[in-house]
């Protein structure tokens, strides 16, 4: 669950995040480590869920150890409240240790009482079979990873979700049953804990994890739920990620981005941990979980253009598909969206921007997207 946030004092807070910095000259071979500012500054965001919401963000990036092929490491988080009295605090990092010997990355999310709209699942939803539900969330995510060769990495993964006081507010919109009714008992009534621990395998030689000019990203994970983890489901997790970016024109003004995600599920799968498509990260101009099952294929590829100043470009386009099996990815046509976007990037040093997309999909589909970061 990705909240969406408009930032309406990024201007004054560049000026809190070293929007004063000029433009980085060369760095020398060494460089101390940096400090990272941990000043916050005021978000408000809306969507049609929460009505307005408001709360405080800090965002600090660092660098750990004296060289300067450690990339920086940074971190988010990010306290709100809305109209409708829900509430949620997302912690989230990713630390490159000196050297860059180890990747720490992870997430730690409580969301209370947060409402989202609920299309049951497989690839043929109508946007009429939409269902309002709600439910607290725990997420607890943690990633390990101990560098083998340069720019390889392996390591663990754990990942837990307490999902709790799920609430099913209406039917569809003509009066049938919530599809989330047709769910087992279990997940509708209870306490739902998903607990797995596996391998992540990772190689990553961009230059800039924020915001990306050229290199390549290419994670293999596996994620096992058991009993003996403490988890009410046994299922397992299956994912790649893809992604290359490369300057068009020989100009680092202009820049194409790339990615492929694969994510496939076997066992019991509770229905917020499915794989769906939509949100602020893939496939824009899609609801976040709009289309969920088992399986998921996507693809999208974005051109970011420097425009002026502190602004930037983008324009994007994805293409993918959920299903029960990779035989019933032909079932309901593929998912198509594409859109375009701003970025006012509030520190320059680090290339930290925020984002303004706009997507669009195929049945009236459409979203507004404002967020911290590139999406991929």
């Amino acid at each position: 669950m990705r909240v969406t946030i408009f930032f309406l004092s990024l201007v004054l807070s560049s000026f809190l995040a070293g929007a004063q910095t000029p433009e980085p000259a060369p760095q020398p071979k060494s460089s101390p480590p940096n400090k990272p500012s941990f000043i916050p500054f005021p978000i408000l965001f809306s969507q049609p869920e929460t009505g307005f919401g408001y709360g405080l963000a800090i965002l600090p990036v660092y660098r750990l150890g004296a060289d300067t092929l450690t990339r920086p490491s940074n971190a988010r988080l990010l306290l709100y409240r809305t109209t409708e009295k829900q509430s949620a605090i997302q912690l989230t990092h990713n630390i490159f240790t000196a050297g860059e010997k180890l990747i720490i990355s992870g997430e730690l999310s409580y969301y209370y009482a947060f409402p989202v709209n609920y299309y049951g699942f497989g690839p043929g939803t109508a946007l009429d079979d939409n269902s309002k539900i709600q439910y607290s969330l725990l997420i607890f995510n943690q990633r390990v990873l101990r560098r083998v060769v340069p720019h390889l990495f392996a390591g663990l993964q754990y990942r837990l979700t307490n999902l709790s006081d799920v609430r099913i507010n209406t039917g569809t919109e003509d009066g049938r049953p919530s599809p989330l009714e047709l769910r087992p008992l279990r997940e509708r009534t209870q306490t739902t804990v998903s607990s797995g621990i596996g391998p992540s395998f990772l190689y990553d030689n961009r230059d800039n994890i924020l915001s990306s000019f050229h290199g390549n990203y290419l994670e293999v994970s596996a994620l096992f739920n058991g009993g003996a983890l403490g988890s009410d489901n046994a299922f397992g997790r299956y994912q790649l990620d893809a992604r290359h970016f490369q300057p068009l024109f020989r100009s680092e003004r202009t820049i194409l981005a790339l990615q492929l995600l694969a994510q496939f599920h076997g066992g019991y799968v509770p229905f917020r941990e499915l794989a769906n498509l939509g949100g602020a990260s893939q496939l824009r101009g899609y609801y976040e979980g709009r289309y969920r099952d088992r399986q998921l294929l996507a693809a999208q590829a974005e051109v970011r253009h420097h425009l002026f100043w502190r602004l930037n470009g983008a324009v994007f386009g994805g293409i993918g598909q959920v299903g029960d099996s990779l035989d019933s990815f032909g079932e309901g046509g593929l998912k198509v969206a594409g859109g375009g976007g701003i970025r006012f990037q509030f520190n320059r040093h680090d290339r930290l921007n925020a984002r303004l997309d706009y997507g669009v999909g195929r049945g009236g589909s459409s979203g507004v997207y404002f967020s911290i970061g590139e999406a991929f």
